[in-house]
């Protein structure tokens, strides 16, 4: 019986979720598909996830591989199969045949994620799982002056923490910027990976920052201490937009 490593594309809501990675008496994203496969394989099946989100942190574009002996089913064909034994906020958007070494977290270039900001002064009940409300409009030019400071190389101490007790918090930012999208103002970043919470500390504090101009930012990213920087915005606005890879792999 031949094995072979299947890619998906996969979206979820993660309001109702504990995060990606499993965790005992925890609902999370890994253990649904999990268990879905393993009703497909009648065995356990392991998945590998290119970013780890955290709880009520949303996706639209996570990869995840997995292997399986399953010939009767064309690497196409999986994401019918898995989707119908899902549940409602998780599906497979795409599935696809991979080479045997890859691997969805270790093979990723860049990771690419987006928070939603509402701006309204006052909730609006639709998407009050999916963003989070700021009462007024800020300055999106400092805002971009503030997010260019992340761009390059750094220690991102300041923001975040490595999950591997012992690992380094340096992290390489290829592009960061607000910009809007009526009725949001949306912040998107994307680096070679993320520390745990980076992202949404960044945003917290960008906002906080906001009245005390640029150097204050520059200040805390410098720093590389976590008591710097401001609270964190809530995983409701965070979404995994998109990973990708070299381009020999075709799979982006």
């Amino acid at each position: 019986m031949s094995e072979r490593n299947i890619l998906l594309t996969l979206a979820y809501d993660g309001t109702d979720f504990h995060g990606w990675q499993i965790q005992t008496n925890q609902r999370t994203v890994q253990g649904e598909l999990e268990a879905a496969l393993q009703r497909l394989h009648n065995r356990r099946i392991v998945t590998n996830a290119a970013g780890r989100t955290d709880s009520g942190v949303h996706a639209d574009g996570q990869r995840v591989n997995f292997r399986s002996t399953i010939d009767s089913i064309p690497a196409h064909k999986f994401r019918e199969a898995i989707n119908s034994a899902l549940p409602y906020d998780v599906r497979v958007l795409e599935s696809r045949h991979v080479p045997d070494d890859f691997h969805a977290r270790y093979d990723a270039l860049a990771r690419t994620y987006r928070y939603a900001l509402l701006v309204s002064p006052v909730q609006i009940p639709r998407f009050r799982n999916y963003a989070h409300r700021i009462s007024r409009t800020p300055d999106v030019a400092l805002l971009n002056r503030m997010a260019a400071q992340l761009i390059g190389e750094h220690d991102f101490s300041s923001f975040g923490m490595a999950t591997a007790e012992g690992g380094h918090c340096v992290r390489r930012v290829d592009a960061a910027a607000f910009y809007p999208q009526p009725p949001f103002l949306v912040f998107e970043i994307t680096a070679n990976a993320f520390l745990w919470k980076m992202v949404r500390s960044i945003v917290g504090t960008i906002l906080t920052c906001e009245p005390c101009g640029i150097a204050a930012f520059a200040d805390i990213l410098r720093a590389q201490d976590r008591s710097r920087a401001y609270v964190a915005a809530p995983g409701r606005g965070l979404v995994l937009h998109k990973v990708r890879y070299h381009e020999s792999l075709g799979i982006n």
